[in-house]
């Protein structure tokens, strides 16, 4: 018999200890912008993919979104956003690991032929629902609604269009499917923290952006608070102030 003592509770003890000094950072609040700066130059969130499919995400907030979906055990993921599909994918293989009936809603306004056949021909394919139109339309939240009825927990995770206002609606017309318990998770919140003007194509930029809506939404809706600790452990994130836990 081993005679080593167990540890479990004072390691993570410790481990808190350590993750609430990291929140509180100014350096390294500030490596979290130059490592997104240096990296942007060479599409760094391109690079990775999840059982063959891209997965247009920070490595770091995949694991901090895999940590929550293993904490909540929820019945339907609702993810605005599918781009190339392989998110969703990712979010359906943690169910399925679960082991529970959970699936996926993925919400895009555009799901291309290329990326639906991808996804519809993927292993993961029967944990998932796709719904096609505009993540604020009134009949595409009505057909996602559907697929949450007596279901719960639910996760939802906004990584569409990252104007203010578009965020902000989301916000609005998703928030009452999150429990208290569980998260509502915002993506790309960094763009309030980056040089005006750096996405000089896209429509979002320094006042304008997700960050901004979650801010303002707090602002409106008691029942979220920010969950400073996520973005300060895993330091290197898209999605600072991004990650809100339903307090009531």
């Amino acid at each position: 018999m081993s005679n080593s003592s167990d540890d479990r509770r004072q390691f993570r003890e410790q481990r808190e200890k350590n993750i609430e000094r990291m929140a509180k950072s100014e350096k390294l609040e500030k490596l979290r912008v130059d490592f997104f700066e240096q990296t942007a130059e060479y599409d760094y969130t391109y690079s990775f993919e999840w059982m063959g499919v891209p997965i247009i995400q920070y490595p770091q907030d995949m694991i901090a979104c895999q940590e929550l979906i293993w904490k909540i055990k929820p019945q339907v993921i609702v993810e605005t956003g599918i781009a190339r599909g392989g998110s969703i994918i990712y979010y359906a293989s943690l169910l399925e690991m679960l082991g529970n009936d959970g699936i996926v809603v993925g919400v895009d306004i555009d799901i291309r032929d290329h990326n639906r056949d991808t996804i519809e021909t993927h292993p993961m394919n029967h944990r998932i629902r796709m719904v096609e139109g505009s993540s604020v339309d009134p009949e595409t939240v009505a057909k996602v609604k559907e697929h949450t009825v007596g279901k719960g927990p639910i996760m939802v995770f906004l990584d569409s269009m990252h104007t203010h206002d578009h965020v902000l609606e989301e916000l609005r017309l998703y928030n009452d499917l999150v429990e208290e318990g569980s998260y509502l998770v915002v993506f790309d919140t960094i763009v309030e923290d980056l040089p005006k003007d750096y996405y000089a194509d896209r429509p979002w930029d320094v006042g304008n952006n997700p960050k901004t809506a979650v801010h303002a939404f707090l602002k409106e809706n008691d029942r979220f608070e920010i969950d400073k600790n996520i973005a300060g452990k895993i330091v290197a994130t898209c999605n600072p102030d991004g990650y809100l836990r339903c307090i009531k």
